[in-house]
């Protein structure tokens, strides 16, 4: 699984890296909230632990621009301080979990864990269409080369492949991958859409989503 780590702490950012590591995430390391942006507006990711205090743009700011965006991707933010309003306006800027410096690594596996559960109801066959190969038991996408996916990201594209030849309508789409965030929207799958699209320009396929939130989305 894949996690943004935003911690603009260089030392404390590579001790969380590793920790993540050994636990087994793929980890993005970023030093600040413009950085976060960046990152999230590109790629996917199954959880994003978020430092507040940080240069350019604070966590909350970041958070905000973020859940402003339709992205739903759970958030564990990271403070130090313990004052109940950093706390009440992170929740309140959409974080799904808090954590408190210092603390202890195992906490924060335990809570990264806890946010990143996911379905266990997934096909446990590999699949294909075309030039690629979608690899269930790694979560990753292949032709030329091999990219992992987030696990959205798996499951938008697995329905995908489940569907050849077929336009899938965006109602569909959230019912089937977004079924228990309510708060997901058209943007929702048109957003993962475009990482999908990215992701098999990346490994040098001839394949595409084509259509859009009106007609239904396709893999061509």
């Amino acid at each position: 699984m894949k996690v943004l780590l935003a911690e603009d702490t260089k030392d404390l950012n590579k001790v969380l890296c590793a920790v993540l590591e050994h636990g087994g995430f793929t980890v993005d390391p970023v030093f600040d909230g413009v950085e976060v942006l960046e990152h999230i507006e590109r790629d996917s990711y199954d959880c994003i632990v978020l430092d507040i205090m940080m240069p350019r743009k604070d966590g909350i700011e970041a958070l905000k621009e973020i859940r402003e965006k339709n992205i739903l991707t759970p958030v564990l933010m990271l403070t130090a301080k313990s004052e109940i309003d950093d706390r009440v306006a992170g929740l309140d800027a959409g974080a799904d979990d808090y954590l408190t410096k210092p603390f202890a690594m195992k906490e924060l596996m335990a809570r990264v864990r806890a946010l990143t559960r996911r379905k266990t109801e997934y096909s446990g066959k590999d699949l294909s269409f075309k030039d690629i190969r979608l690899h269930a038991g790694t979560f990753e996408l292949a032709c030329e080369n091999s990219v992992r996916l987030s696990v959205k990201e798996f499951e938008l594209m697995q329905l995908f492949m489940l569907n050849q030849n077929h336009f899938v309508t965006s109602d569909y789409i959230l019912n089937q991958v977004w079924s228990r965030e309510p708060d997901a929207q058209t943007d929702t799958v048109r957003l993962y859409v475009s990482y999908l699209n990215r992701k098999l320009k990346a490994i040098a396929s001839d394949s595409q989503i084509g259509g859009d939130s009106v007609s239904g989305f396709q893999l061509e």
